[in-house]
């Protein structure tokens, strides 16, 4: 494969007087957006995992396993629920103070958060307070996420070459796989190597420490491009400037509602094969967390290859079908989801490897699937508010409705769960494309 430096003119940015601008080269802006997407997404996934494994004893001893892990599962909730208010508060930062301030002030605030978290004394010391405090940190999360977003995916689809524009588009996906590669590695390598008393007792705290360190290094990678004058100038001259929220959705709202939809099936997904199946297992003990563990990050693995494997792919048959074509193979897989949730540990490990298979394939291009709606005046915002909305709407509550639906009333729910979120990404789909044919 070529390097992406040579596939793509260098971005230059326009001329003023008494003023030149370096080279941007897309390979640049590639790793940026790999390395700032990787560095959230371990922060969240190290949340998602001790949600399983540690939360419900240290936080909710007083409930039953099952309910103290749809407590958790609650909480968990909280971030997502926050991301459209961080947006719009780091939108307006943005707008007063610059990019620079408003990635620092969000990357700190996501840092410090989480390692919060790493500090906080369980139930036994605290009593409710504990869980209150859990449930703020994980809103400052959420708030820092949203606020997190600097704008380098826009603009590397928008000054990718025409032809490989999904290929690019992929890159800030595979964040999330990798992201969830790191917070399993670290938390299997913790849970085989302490006992279950240190590891409930200490052990489990590392990785939140680990998360402010990823972001310290997350913070300087992004901090040298998006300051520089040149990607300051070619930010400018792609119109990827902040637009009021409010705005955004008066102007803008039915491309956002539609783009949030249409990645769906995608974002449903996403935590059923990841957290899902890690709470349902344990909960059964069909087979040991350190085997679901090591599977996971096996098809974690699977899941980076497939998003890389979706920029091929949709460049040659186009973004949208390559979304429309995976949606409908997450509807077939949904219908065998019972079957093999709830049958042998080898059945469970299909269910999860196949999973990340396709959600590789399929999340390597969700985002951004109706992003060429937006004028370009709109982009930056709009981005991220369309993937606020999806991750709201598909990932945020998925553990908790399909664990609490699956153990009182059985895994069928987890078929429809996925299938609803099909359903919603195909007519998101049909929709817009009506609303283009209409224009």
């Amino acid at each position: 494969m070529s390097s992406t430096d040579q596939v793509q003119p260098p971005l230059h940015a326009p001329a003023r007087p008494g003023a030149s601008h370096s080279a941007v080269a897309p390979g640049e802006i590639a790793v940026g957006v790999v390395i700032g997407r990787a560095s959230e997404y371990f922060d969240f996934f190290v949340y998602g995992i001790a949600s399983v494994l540690v939360f419900p004893a240290v936080f909710f001893p007083f409930a039953e396993r099952l309910e103290g892990t749809l407590y958790a599962f609650i909480v968990f909730s909280f971030a997502f629920i926050a991301r459209p208010f961080g947006t719009a508060l780091f939108m307006a930062i943005q707008r007063h103070w610059g990019r620079s301030v408003k990635l620092t002030v969000a990357l700190f605030l996501l840092g410090t958060a989480t390692v919060g978290i790493a500090f906080l004394p369980g139930y036994q010391v605290l009593g409710g307070a504990a869980i209150v405090l859990l449930a703020f940190f994980r809103v400052l999360q959420g708030v820092a996420f949203g606020g997190s977003w600097d704008g380098l995916p826009s603009l590397l689809a928008l000054n990718a070459p025409r032809d490989r524009r999904s290929w690019y588009a992929m890159l800030g996906q595979l964040g999330a796989p990798i992201g969830f590669l790191v917070a399993g590695a670290l938390f299997l390598f913790l849970h085989t190597s302490l006992s279950e008393a240190d590891f409930i007792g200490w052990g489990w705290r590392y990785p939140f420490f680990v998360a402010f360190a990823i972001n310290v290094v997350a913070l300087f990678a992004r901090l040298r491009l998006v300051v520089t004058e040149e990607y300051t100038a070619a930010l400018e001259e792609s119109d990827l400037e902040p637009i009021g929220t409010l705005e955004m959705l008066r102007r803008q709202g039915y491309n956002i509602f539609i783009g949030s939809f249409a990645a769906l099936a995608s974002y449903a997904l996403f935590h059923l094969v990841t957290i899902f199946p890690l709470s349902w297992i344990a909960l059964d003990e069909s087979q040991s967390i350190n085997d679901v563990l090591t599977v996971q990050l096996i098809g974690a693995v699977l899941a980076v290859l497939g998003t890389i494997a979706s920029g091929w792919i949709a460049d040659r048959i186009g973004k949208r079908t390559t979304v429309a074509l995976l949606a409908c193979l997450i509807g077939v897989f949904s219908l065998f989801a019972p079957m093999l949730m709830d049958g042998s540990p080898l059945q469970q490990d299909i269910f999860i490897l196949v999973g990340f298979a396709l959600l590789g394939v399929s999340y390597g291009q969700a985002s951004g699937t109706v992003t060429a709606n937006f004028a370009p005046h709109f982009r930056y915002t709009g981005a991220a508010l369309t993937s606020d909305f999806a991750w709201l709407f598909g990932a945020a509550f998925a553990p908790l409705v399909a664990l609490g639906l699956s153990a009182h009333f059985g895994l069928g729910y987890v078929s429809v769960y996925l299938l609803s979120g099909v359903v919603c990404t195909l007519l998101a789909l049909r929709v817009n494309r009506r609303l283009e044919a209409s224009d």
